[in-house]
């Protein structure tokens, strides 16, 4: 049985989200564990997303129906993170700063989705991952 389409999209995940911390730690000069989560390089959705599509071009080819779907899906999420979710965060930011000073009110999330360079970079970590669970760098 092959265990590798359910393994690679999780490990696609906890690579980018370890390259995503160390990231920005680095920038930070101290480890940067309120920085977890939505948003920042690279996307973790991304690399999931990519990771599948790229797992079954390597393995089935791109002229398999599966390809088409995972492509599909892949383009929704990213789009997804470009545009409605950093729309949430620039939302967030601004009812933030109306909300200042109110004790009442825990600041929103303001780092929601993400820039193209930060999804192209999780589409990157994710092709590696497939690459390198697809035997297709040996």
């Amino acid at each position: 049985m092959d265990y590798s389409y359910a393994l690679t999209p999780p490990l696609a995940w906890l690579v980018a989200g370890l390259l995503k911390f160390a990231i920005n730690s680095v920038k930070a000069g101290q480890p940067a564990f309120g920085l977890i989560g939505y948003g920042g390089l690279p996307s973790n959705h991304s690399a999931i997303v990519s990771s599948t599509a790229a797992l079954i071009a390597f393995k089935e080819g791109i002229g398999h129906p599966a390809f088409g779907v995972a492509l599909t899906l892949a383009f929704i999420v990213m789009l997804d993170a470009n545009s409605l979710r950093r729309q949430v965060g620039k939302h967030a930011a601004v009812i933030n700063q109306l909300a200042a000073g109110k004790a009442d009110m825990e600041p929103l999330r303001e780092r929601m989705g993400h820039t193209r360079v930060e999804i192209g970079a999780g589409v990157l970590v994710g092709i590696a991952v497939a690459a390198v669970m697809s035997g297709a760098l040996t």
